[in-house]
């Protein structure tokens, strides 16, 4: 009687988990069925993690605890293949900022001290370029001056300046950096010869104010596109190509300036100054230490 009992036990078991298999078996969506409206992802699922992401605030540290610090100002190229991220079409840094500005979500500064602030005036005409034409009317005979306002694209930003601090950390003992700002840098070219003359930043930006919005965007990983970086942890783990440019002395000289640049190899020495200034930051800690 018992076996029968048991049999039967294992039967009726047996059929509850067979017909809840078949209904699960109905409810998965195969390419061939038609998705619910808000399924329409381009992707296994829609990834929220980075979106609702909060970056960890700055470890607090005293005056007192900082030996030594020094400023840094580097510029890094977007087309070199180290920073392609900064050129991914479908978010790239620019735009990023230039969403963050639109929306009102931080402050945009002239300098780089962050003294000055932008007016909603000056942000928009900052964003926007103004090309004169002149253009022949066939009616009236007569040449007219044609005014054409086009949005600057991410595509004219061909590099950004970095600034920060490297300071020691008596209470950890090592060395840190913080970054302070960032800048779009745009090229400006002779109207008539179209001979490039220089190169500016549009405005600057307070890392740490943008920091936290910085890493609930996601950037370009091409070795698993599950597992992307965010733009606050792409510049904090210092995964970028850059140059120095300057770093903070009593002159307020850039590198470029402290050599003749009508010297034949003033580009090459300005080079080696570069490196020759990363070289101590990088040996610096190292120096602190004797074996």
């Amino acid at each position: 009687m018992k076996t029968i009992n048991l049999f039967l036990t294992l039967l009726i078991v047996g059929c509850v988990t067979f017909l809840n298999a078949q209904k699960g078996a109905e409810e998965i969506i195969t390419e061939s069925s038609e998705p619910a409206e808000d399924r329409y992802v381009d992707d296994i699922v829609s990834k929220r993690l980075v979106v609702e992401n909060t970056v960890l605030p700055y470890e607090p540290i005293r005056e007192a605890d900082i030996a030594w610090q020094k400023k840094i100002w580097r510029v890094l190229d977007t087309r070199e293949k180290m920073n392609l991220p900064f050129r991914y079409p479908e978010k790239p840094l620019f735009n990023v900022f230039r969403e963050m500005i639109e929306n009102g979500d931080i402050t945009v500064f002239e300098d780089e001290k962050f003294t000055t602030a932008l007016t909603p005036e000056e942000v928009e005409k900052s964003l926007n370029r103004v090309d004169t034409s002149v253009i022949f009317d066939y009616d009236t005979y007569e040449e007219k001056v044609q005014v054409v306002k086009s949005e600057i694209s991410w595509e004219d930003i061909n590099r950004f300046r970095v600034k920060e601090i490297w300071f020691f950390d008596e209470e950890s003992s090592r060395l840190r950096v913080r970054i302070l700002g960032i800048a779009p840098e745009r090229d400006v070219y002779d109207d008539e010869t179209q001979e490039f003359k220089y190169s500016l930043p549009l405005f600057w930006i307070y890392y740490p104010e943008a920091r936290n919005l910085l890493s609930k965007h996601r950037i370009f990983n091409e070795n698993n596109d599950m597992a992307p970086m965010t733009w606050a942890a792409l510049f904090e783990s210092r995964f970028f190509s850059s140059v120095i440019y300057k770093s903070s002395n009593v002159l307020d000289l850039r590198v470029k300036d402290m050599f003749d640049a009508s010297k034949e190899n003033s580009n090459i020495d300005i080079l080696l100054e570069s490196k020759k200034i990363k070289a101590e930051l990088f040996n610096f800690e190292h120096d602190f230490w004797t074996y």
